[in-house]
């Protein structure tokens, strides 16, 4: 499986069900502010939480150098080495190792595409994004969807509403 998909599945569930009671106790109490800052604080803090106590981000490293490793044997440059850039850690693959111009150019290409790699460079000066911003943007982003899908039970139930049979 996708180690980029196993890392932020749990994040945008957690979300999800954040937006969804939040949207929901916010529409039918009409306190929407308080109800959606509560359910937004708290979508983010469990994709922190998964990220760095409940060890998602540790996982998520090891299982990606271990594919960058495999990766880099089949094409038979065992004397390169490939880890993410840590302090803080982000999705960029940091090559190391002696070669040429042109193994560096596509060995780069190559470590591109490994599932969960944003970006693979010879240099570790550029950290790109780091995980647990990505992790609270996915968070925020599902946590909105929840909320859209409240908001719409919520018409479809004020809708039905009017009807007295």
């Amino acid at each position: 499986m996708n180690p980029f998909w196993t890392y932020f599945w749990p994040i945008a569930a957690a979300g999800l069900l954040a937006g969804i009671i939040a949207g929901t106790m916010g529409f039918r109490r009409h306190s929407l502010n308080k109800a959606l800052a509560a359910g937004a604080a708290l979508s983010v803090a469990a994709a922190l939480i998964w990220h760095g106590p409940l060890g998602a981000s540790d996982r998520f490293s090891s299982t990606v150098e271990r594919i960058s490793r495999q990766t880099l044997v089949e094409w038979e440059m065992p004397h390169i080495s490939a880890h993410l850039h840590r302090g803080p850690l982000s999705r960029q693959l940091v090559l190391a190792g002696t070669a040429d111009d042109f193994q560096r150019s596509e060995l780069a290409r190559i470590m591109s595409n490994v599932p969960g790699v944003g970006t693979a460079d010879w240099t570790d000066r550029l950290g790109g994004l780091p995980l647990f911003a990505e992790a609270g943007v996915a968070a925020l982003l599902s946590f909105l969807v929840g909320a859209l899908l409240a908001y719409l039970v919520e018409l479809h139930r004020r809708h039905n509403a009017q009807w007295t049979w």
